[in-house]
Formats: C-alpha cells, sequence, structure tokens
C-alpha cells in the first residue's frame, strides 16, 4: 500500500499540563531525558568550535554511540570525515586508537601478537591498537580480506581470540571507519560480513557555499590547529553506559517492531535486490531509531524515526541485481521505493 504524508500512528500518552488560552499544552516525556540532551547539546558544542554545518552527521554519529554500534563514513577526501571522527573522540572521555589501513597492514598489526619474554621462557600477549573505546580506522578499503576478517569477531563480540584465550574490550567500544567511494586503484572491497556489521553508513557531501565560505574565514584567522585543542572531552564511560541504559528503555509500539521487520524484510523480496538485509538490521533500526527518539527529547519511537534511519541502515546491506546497477539505479532508491510501499502504522 502506498504510504500517506500523514500519520496516524498513536504515541505513548504522556502527562500533559493543562492548556491554558494564554500557554498551549505542551509536550512532556515521562522519563527524564533532561540530562541525554544536555549531555548531546555540550558535544555538539564542542564539535562546533572545529566543524562547519555537517549537523545531520553529527547527530547520526551519536545516534550511533548512543545505539552502541559502528559507523561507515564514505565521502570523497577533504571532507572531514576523519576530522570528525577524531573530534567526537575528543568529546568523550575515554581512550582513542586510530589505524590507517595500508595493503600491506596484518592482523597482528590491529589484534596485537605473542611476545617472547626470555626472562620468563614464556611468550606474553602485547594488545594491538584496536584495544581501544573509540578505535578510527582510516581508509579501511585500502587492507586485504586477510585484515578486514581479523575485524569480524571483534566488531560483533567485542572480543578477540588470540592462541586460544580470549581477550575482551574496553566498555564502551565504537568503531568509526572512513573510506573514499572514488579512488578504486590499491582498495578492496569490504566484505558483505564486515559491511552487516556496522550500525550505519553514512554519505559525508560537500559543504554549502556558506558554509565552505565559513571554512575559508577560519582558517584565515589562525583558527585551525588552534581549535583543535579547544574540543574538550564532556562525556565520561560511565555517563555514556547511563544514558545507553536509558535509550534502551525507550518505548516501542507493537505495530512499530513488525513495521520495522516488514521493511526490512520487503528488501529480501524487492525485483531489484538479489541481496537483502539480515535480521541484524532489524535490530539496528529498531537500536537507532530508540537512540534518535531521545536525541530528539522523545521518549518514545515513531515510524518517522524508522524512516529517517532506513537509508543510513539499509544501503550497505542490501545489494543491487547486474540490471538495476546497469540502469544508474541505486541502494537509496530501492529503500526509498520500500519505505513508501510499506504501510505506516495506524
Amino acid at each position: 500500500m502506498e504510504n500517506t504524508s500523514e500519520s496516524t500512528f498513536s504515541a505513548p500518552e504522556p502527562h500533559v499540563p493543562a492548556a491554558t488560552p494564554d500557554a498551549p499544552a505542551a509536550f512532556v516525556p515521562r522519563t527524564d531525558l533532561s540530562n541525554l540532551s544536555r549531555h548531546a547539546e555540550a558535544i555538539r558544542g564542542e564539535l562546533s568550535k572545529v566543524i562547519v554545518g555537517q549537523h545531520d552527521l553529527a547527530e547520526l554519529l551519536l545516534t550511533a554511540v548512543l545505539a552502541d554500534g559502528h559507523v561507515l563514513l564514505e565521502g570523497v577526501p577533504g571532507v572531514a570525515k576523519t576530522l570528525t571522527a577524531k573530534l567526537l573522540a575528543r568529546t568523550l572521555a575515554v581512550s582513542f586508537s586510530r589505524l590507517q589501513f595500508t595493503p600491506d597492514l596484518m592482523p597482528s598489526d590491529v589484534l596485537g601478537t605473542a611476545v617472547f619474554r626470555p626472562n620468563t621462557s614464556e611468550f606474553e600477549f602485547r594488545p594491538g591498537p584496536i584495544f581501544a573505546s573509540i578505535v578510527l580506522i582510516d581508509e579501511i578499503n585500502r587492507a586485504p580480506a586477510k585484515t578486514q576478517s581479523a575485524l569480524f569477531e571483534v566488531m560483533e563480540e567485542r572480543q578477540i581470540t588470540q592462541d586460544g584465550t580470549r581477550y575482551a574490550m574496553t566498555d564502551p567500544f565504537v568503531v568509526l571507519a572512513t573510506q573514499n567511494p572514488i579512488e578504486q586503484e590499491g582498495t578492496y572491497r569490504l566484505p558483505e560480513a564486515q559491511l552487516d556489521r556496522f550500525l550505519f553508513k553514512l554519505h559525508v557531501g560537500y559543504p554549502s557555499l556558506t558554509e565552505e565560505v565559513a571554512i575559508l574565514q577560519g582558517h584565515h584567522a589562525g583558527l585551525g590547529s588552534t581549535a583543535l585543542e579547544q574540543v574538550q572531552a564532556v562525556l565520561t564511560a560511565d555517563d555514556l553506559r547511563e544514558l545507553r541504559q536509558q535509550v534502551q528503555r525507550q518505548h516501542v509500539e507493537p505495530q512499530l517492531l513488525e513495521y520495522i521487520a516488514r521493511l526490512v524484510g520487503q528488501t529480501r523480496a524487492h525485483k531489484s535486490l538479489y541481496l537483502g538485509a539480515s535480521p541484524r538490521a532489524s535490530l539496528a533500526l529498531l537500536n537507532g531509531a530508540k537512540a534518535l527518539a531521545a536525541l530528539r527529547g522523545r521518549d518514545f519511537v515513531t515510524p518517522e524515526d524508522v524512516q529517517y534511519l532506513a537509508p543510513h541502515v539499509l544501503r550497505h546491506r542490501i545489494l543491487l541485481t547486474p540490471e538495476r546497477e546497469m540502469e544508474g539505479q541505486t541502494a537509496d532508491d530501492v529503500v526509498k521505493q520500500i519505505v513508501q510501499q510499506i504501510e505506516v502504522p495506524r
């Protein structure tokens, strides 16, 4: 059925103060989201010290962090993908590491390796750079499949297994990866199993004319490197764990769960696709929608939250048929069609 511009989805009734002739009734969430909103605004404020514009990108990155998910940032060189990821890490009082993926990178360069200690005649595990709360992987598509596969376990299970021993990651653990969609020489296509482990794939575009003028003005005024040092940590690991627990308690109507399942299920039957999204995509939509609703000041999820996140959750989890690719159709086009086809909960 065709989606209509108006939705009659019934959100849970919060306690609302009675309206008066001078002051209309205002929405008051049943759950106190003031702490979450305060921290989110503080992070946005820190990012805005350096980043011009990119408000939607900042919101989606915060959504992923609150939903405990990894993010793949895709865009041409020079649009501040790496800078944005670094700044987001600076706003969190947690450990941070950066990996530059190259064709000669080995799995041990990422995970760590066993080092022989002559004084004890034993091997001792030396953790690699993956052992951090925020891990920035720059140009992730430049490493071969052998190195990419080393990320499968750690991204999904938050642990690695080395020589039969399990090593758990710190909490929180978020991977922020970047890739260039244009340059193909010296790059490798990411395996579907790895792409599926990213909560979102975000397209980072060019700034508007006004934003680019502001970038030039800031650079001309000599604010480049100085502004980076001004970005301060505003959220601790304990704060983040508390906010994530609050996000998990967000209210979701049963018919909205079915709506998410129908959206994802339609990707497996769509004639333009030969690979649909897995149940992990349904979970990503649910968790992402909870976090987005909380960031927008609501303690319940609406169909609009799901629709807004659908392209970011699904675009890297579906594959077009060769015929549709030759026609110039994109994954986002198919996702838009599916969103229009599935009836919105009432």
